[in-house]
């Protein structure tokens, strides 16, 4: 098995719930698996999630957000522990996608020789991995019937956009879940961790 280099990141604002007991399985197994792991837990970072003049003006970005960029560049294989929250992510997570995945950083719009943008970029993290495990208060296979993809934003819109091949891990109901229910739970994503997928 290849060792990684592997970026984990807790994308709940709390840690003490069920992500962050997946999150803490997902890193014992990892470890456990000879890999190098560094780890950002998103309530402990200390940044601005809004995007006050959109693209615009790029914001200058706090200690915390270049360490997330640096990590990203870093790793082979970056995982994402975070819930459904509206059939969405939380603010916060989506804060730091809007600060954090810059032009330049993780992408690059392909510009013509009159210097106007076209539609197609590079996808700068082209050749590494990526892991979302998401939770939800409703059973997977539920929000499945509904209207859209609950993972594509994340999944989609930003890992795949900017090079990263995706695969996912959807749990649920995770709102009061047994004690047996959960531990099984993370048994199987401290074996993805050993595992480094």
């Amino acid at each position: 098995m290849t060792k990684k280099k592997i970026f984990l990141l807790l994308g709940h604002p709390d840690r003490s719930g069920v992500c962050g007991k997946l999150a803490d399985a997902y890193e014992s197994g990892a470890r456990a698996g000879g890999h190098e792991v560094q780890r950002l837990n998103l309530g402990e970072m200390q940044f601005d999630p809004i995007l006050h003049q959109g693209y615009r003006a790029i914001q200058e970005l706090e200690p915390d957000l270049k360490k997330f960029e640096e990590l990203i560049g870093w790793c082979d294989h970056f995982v994402v522990v975070y819930p459904v929250w509206w059939v969405g992510m939380p603010a916060l997570l989506k804060g730091l996608f809007d600060r954090g995945w810059l032009p330049g950083s993780a992408f690059r719009y392909i510009k013509m020789k009159s210097g106007k943008r076209t539609i197609f970029w590079h996808r700068l993290y082209r050749g590494k991995t990526a892991r979302t495990i998401l939770t939800s208060g409703t059973p997977p296979w539920l929000v499945r019937l509904l209207p859209g993809n609950v993972n594509a934003q994340l999944k989609w819109g930003i890992l795949w956009f900017a090079g990263f091949s995706v695969r996912s891990l959807w749990l649920g109901p995770a709102e009061n879940v047994p004690e047996p229910k959960c531990n099984a739970w993370c048994d199987r994503v401290h074996e993805l961790g050993r595992r480094g997928i």
